[in-house]
């Protein structure tokens, strides 16, 4: 253990985290958060959790992990998919979430820094309210420009392999933000990283690759009718994201009304995953084994409370300009499908501040999972052309999908990858968990691989940790999933 405390002599004593509220015991590695300011003049600070690996520190990969949104907090990946703890909802209003060690946490393998970017999103901030209009260049700008300063503050961390990672739309921020630490490497920006390759999960990618994705999900699913998928696709010609005919729109609306109260962030959990749902369920044993099993997780608490809502935004993919927020679709603070009711306890306890060194709520506003305060524009089109200069200059990338998401579907996920037109080296097979197939990869040449994990909703981690950790430990080492 002596190396780890010289390993992190460097870190600053103000940034180490000592205790959480909520948690009672020791932390199996170390903990630093804070804020670094990127504009001095503006006051731009984004927010930052660092979790030292509980493996070798000084040799494992440093990972970022950004959530997505856009406007989405990474305190979502830290309390309910990866971080070091499991949140354990309060007993009581006045009481705060329990945390218990996770025991797939990805700092198992990784060091971790979970960022809030952009300012605006979760406890980031800016002291000029036009930071909060932004877009996919302007984000990938501040994040490297956080990376610089953070790796200058955390020097010791530079010689470890570097990866970004993220899901959802950070399929956008992942890329971008890779592409300008790339290209500060190749132009000699100071410090230079040791970026090795990046990690998506079910992240928006393409618009049209996206929005054609659905129809052929839901027809494999069994959730649309082989008439229905048929008479889709000759009206559609098989272009269902923008219908060009009223016969196509019409069709596509048929579609929607039959998947229209099935979840959408993983269409084998109920509408409403409550704990009277999990108790009829378990107890229902006239289910054969089998079926009682169909989307079972490892984690020792649910997944977070989710309810019937539409795909983001309304069933349409991300296409180029302003891109609204949940909360600007809605007009409220909450986003469908999701609960957040646990981590914006937490989040929002002065105590908690006080033990992770965040700013007030009165500098900060409150943390609520996705922010309605920005305005983000998508202004970088088609993240392929992204994918294809960093996979053709050596950077490893892993595509990963939970295969029963419908608001990112495998599918389209499956189609861009071949789409980049690279040899394949790895043909389509089962890959291993626990002795168990826990989905499918496919791997192609420039160090390309896409994967699905069976029984996996949109947000991996939280359906399937110990999978999640399985694959992600190997690619991190190179090794063969």
């Amino acid at each position: 253990m002596s190396g780890y405390f010289v390993l992190t002599q460097c870190a600053p004593k103000r940034a180490r985290v000592h205790h959480l509220p909520g948690f009672n015991g020791s932390f199996p590695s170390e903990h630093y958060s804070g804020y670094v300011t990127i504009d001095l003049h503006h006051g731009k600070r984004l927010f930052y959790y660092f979790v030292t690996s509980e493996g070798n520190p000084s040799k494992d990969p440093v990972v970022l992990w950004l959530n997505g949104g856009p406007g989405c907090s990474s305190f979502d990946g830290f309390v309910y998919e990866h971080g070091p703890f499991n949140f354990e909802a309060a007993k009581t209003q006045k009481s705060l979430p329990r945390l218990h060690l996770n025991p797939y946490s990805w700092s198992k393998v990784s060091n971790i820094i979970y960022l809030d970017s952009p300012a605006g999103v979760g406890l980031s901030y800016s002291g000029n309210s036009s930071d909060y209009r932004t877009g996919d260049f302007q984000t990938a700008h501040d994040s490297h420009t956080f990376l610089l300063k953070w790796f200058h503050i955390y020097p010791e961390f530079l010689p470890n392999p570097f990866f970004v990672a993220g899901e959802s739309f950070a399929g956008i921020y992942v890329p971008t933000l890779a592409s300008e630490v790339a290209n500060g490497i190749d132009t000699g920006v100071k410090p230079v990283l040791n970026l090795k390759g990046y990690i998506i999960g079910n992240g928006v990618t393409d618009e049209k690759f996206d929005g054609n994705a659905l129809v052929p999900f839901a027809h494999g699913m069994g959730l649309i009718s082989n008439d229905l998928f048929e008479g889709t696709k000759r009206e559609c010609k098989g272009k269902y994201y923008e219908p060009r005919s009223s016969t196509c729109e019409s069709k596509m609306v048929e579609v929607h009304e039959d998947i229209k109260d099935v979840n959408i962030y993983d269409i084998l959990e109920p509408c409403y995953h409550g704990p009277s749902t999990w108790k009829v369920t378990a107890n229902n044993e006239r289910l054969p084994p089998s079926f009682r099993r169909l989307g079972e997780t490892e984690r020792p608490l649910p997944v977070r409370n989710r309810m019937f809502g539409r795909a983001w935004p309304l069933g349409a993919p991300v296409r180029d300009g302003p891109v609204p927020t949940w909360p600007q679709l809605l007009s409220s603070n909450s986003v469908p499908c999701t609960s957040d009711e646990v981590a914006s306890a937490w989040l929002n306890d002065k105590e908690v501040r006080k033990a992770i060194h965040a700013e007030v709520q009165s500098v900060t506003g409150d943390w609520n999972l996705c922010t309605g305060r920005l305005f983000y524009n998508h202004d970088a089109g088609s993240m392929i052309k992204y994918h294809k200069n960093l996979t053709a200059r050596g950077y490893r990338a892993l595509i990963f999908s939970g295969d029963h998401d419908m608001c990112i579907p495998f599918t389209g996920s499956q189609a861009w990858t071949r789409s980049m037109g690279y040899k394949i080296v790895d043909e389509w097979r089962p890959w291993m968990s626990n002795e168990q197939v826990a989905g499918y990869i496919q791997g192609y040449d420039h160090n390309l691989t896409f994967l699905t994990i069976k029984g996996a909703g949109h947000t991996v981690p939280e359906y399937k940790p110990r999978e999640a950790l399985h694959f992600y430990s190997r690619f991190l080492r190179g090794k063969r999933i």
